[in-house]
């Protein structure tokens, strides 16, 4: 059997047992490819074959829409690749690609693939300085963006290939090669193991890892992602995600396209819940998957009645608080399904189809993913019920795991000591085998000798009306070492008054255990990465500053409410 044909295999066992999570944990196996494997080739180019299917419709905030059906999205790509060729773009080369959502995104992706080169894709929300780190680091030899974003590179130095998207002084306008007569494009002879995706991690707590993943850690990998979304043949998908950022890829790219689904994009500036919503309507969307932030923000907005094609809801990102997922059932009678990936894996753990949704789970490990829970302290497996942190087992060869980070010995000799891949997250497994998030190693702390996870705190204040969003993290205490503090951004039409924090603490108190009393309530901006990710070790370190000082303007504490204190 060709490469080609395993690969369908693989991808249609998965589709048969849908909604048989047990089976296809057990029976799935990760497809034999052979010496030589191109996604873009051996599957992109064979599905688009006289495929007048859409595959992309990109719609902007007027609402007018740019569609590309799967056999144009090939013969463009085919076309872009030897216009890139030409330009000097070969195999095993790293491109810097920095678009937004635009159609000339997913021609760029499939073009390079079908080179043989290297991707590495970038947010445009970088500067200067970003892009030079990438460049250096990435061993980026060509860079392709927009017009409007050249500019930031007159500071970058380097000999690299300049292409941009529209015209732009020593650039060349990518947009040439729709001229260009369509011949398809040779297989590359790209191995499995080649390179074919370096992504630089959002840096919550350091420096952006560089992440390398190859022709099929990625490509392949993400038939557990397909799984864990419940994607099929004629889906409409719907992701929220930004251009640059691994979770674009997972779901706006490879998934979709395994399951031979129509990926949708709403290419918005400003977020605008009504208006998502209206598309979710209009473009008779299937499948939908959004951060919590943007759940948070849907529900705020109010929901009004379910779009009626929509069948699959699911969160990813970050960890899914509960009082989302019942929001959401009450308003639309579909249960948001959570789950857990990395930038260096595809989805490990998810609530698949089917599956029975515990709130506050994110579920189970996926068909494939070798999952282990693994002391921190001993090193040793969890083997029943209990916590460690989420491992993945190196014996079991995991094939959607990273090559590893690039350039970093240091950094992969920790990730992979002691023959487990390490993802810094401590979980807790019940007897049944779902996976409950409990935080980052380095959040997880303690407050009067007891371990205090932060996400289950936020998950009980984001059920406060008045809170849209929180963040909880360590404050030192001269009795308890520490105590919990809450950072809360406030939901519209709330005032940061004490009155509202009275509220929030009284609410807080009331559906808390006694050691996990919030006791110290800020109104903060929450600090974010560029991804969108809460920077809750900023909001440590800006605890330890605080230490030694009087209080803070914005800051509320228990003992000045009195009733409260205990």
């Amino acid at each position: 059997m060709n490469a080609t044909g395993a690969y369908r295999q693989s991808r249609d066992q998965l589709l048969h047992l849908r909604g048989e999570h047990d089976r296809a944990v057990a029976e799935f196996r990760w497809p034999e490819l052979g010496p030589r494997f191109n996604w873009a080739v051996d599957w992109f180019d064979v599905i688009a074959a006289g495929n007048d299917h859409p595959a992309l419709v990109v719609v902007e905030e007027d609402g007018s829409a740019t569609e590309r059906t799967f056999a144009e999205m090939s013969r463009a790509s085919d076309r872009l690749s030897s216009w890139l060729a030409a330009r000097g773009i070969h195999k095993g080369h790293s491109v810097l690609l920095m678009l937004g959502n635009q159609v000339e995104l997913w021609e760029a992706m499939l073009a390079i693939m079908k080179l043989g080169a290297v991707i590495v894709p970038t947010t445009t929300a970088v500067g200067p300085a970003d892009i030079d780190d990438r460049i250096a680091r990435g061993d980026v030899r060509h860079v392709i963006c927009n017009a409007a974003d050249t500019g930031k590179f007159d500071q970058v130095p380097g000999d690299y290939t300049r292409i941009s998207v529209g015209a732009a002084e020593g650039w060349s306008d990518l947009r040439a090669a729709a001229h260009l007569q369509h011949a398809p494009v040779p297989h590359p002879g790209t191995t499995p193991d080649d390179p074919l995706l370096l992504y630089f991690t959002s840096g919550t707590t350091s420096r952006p890892k560089l992440v390398e993943h190859t022709q099929v850690s990625y490509p392949v990998g993400h038939l557990s992602t397909m799984y864990f979304l419940g994607l099929r043949p004629g889906d409409v998908h719907l992701n929220i995600s930004s251009p640059g950022w691994a979770k674009h890829a997972w779901s706006c790219f490879f998934a979709p396209w395994i399951a031979e689904a129509t990926v949708v994009v709403y290419n918005y500036r400003r977020f605008d819940a009504t208006a998502l919503l209206d598309q979710l309507r209009r473009r008779k969307v299937s499948s939908f998957c959004a951060p919590p932030t943007v759940w948070r923000m849907l529900i705020n907005a109010e929901l009004d009645e379910r779009p009626e094609a929509l069948r699959e809801t699911v969160a990813a990102g970050e960890p899914l608080n509960p009082e989302v997922i019942d929001q959401v059932r009450r308003a639309w009678g579909l249960t948001v399904r959570d789950g857990f990936g990395q930038t260096e894996t595809t989805a490990q753990v998810g609530n698949t189809p089917g599956s029975a949704v515990r709130l506050g789970s994110m579920g189970r490990p996926l068909p494939g993913i070798p999952v282990v829970l693994v002391d921190p302290v001993t090193g040793r497996l969890v083997t029943e019920s209990g916590e460690g942190e989420l491992c993945l087992d190196l014996s079991a060869r995991p094939l959607p795991l990273m090559t590893g980070y690039r350039d970093d010995a240091e950094r992969n000799a920790e990730a992979m000591r002691g023959g487990y891949y390490h993802t810094g997250d401590v979980a807790r497994r019940d007897t049944d085998g779902y996976i409950t998030y409990v935080g980052r190693t380095d959040d997880v702390f303690k407050a009067s000798d007891y371990k205090i996870s932060p996400f289950e705190l936020e998950s009980t204040l984001i059920e406060h009306p008045a809170v849209a969003e929180a963040a909880v993290v360590p404050a030192p205490d001269p009795v308890r070492l520490a105590v919990p503090k809450a950072y809360v951004a406030l939901a519209p039409g709330h005032e940061p008054t004490k009155e509202t924090a009275l509220s929030i603490l009284r609410y807080a108190r009331e559906h808390l255990a006694p050691y996990q009393r919030v006791r110290r309530l800020e109104f903060y901006d929450l600090p974010k990465t560029i991804s969108g990710k809460i920077r809750r070790v900023e909001l440590r370190a800006r605890e330890e500053d605080l230490a030694d000082s009087p209080q803070a303007s914005a800051e509320w504490r228990d003992d000045q409410f009195p009733g409260l204190k205990s």
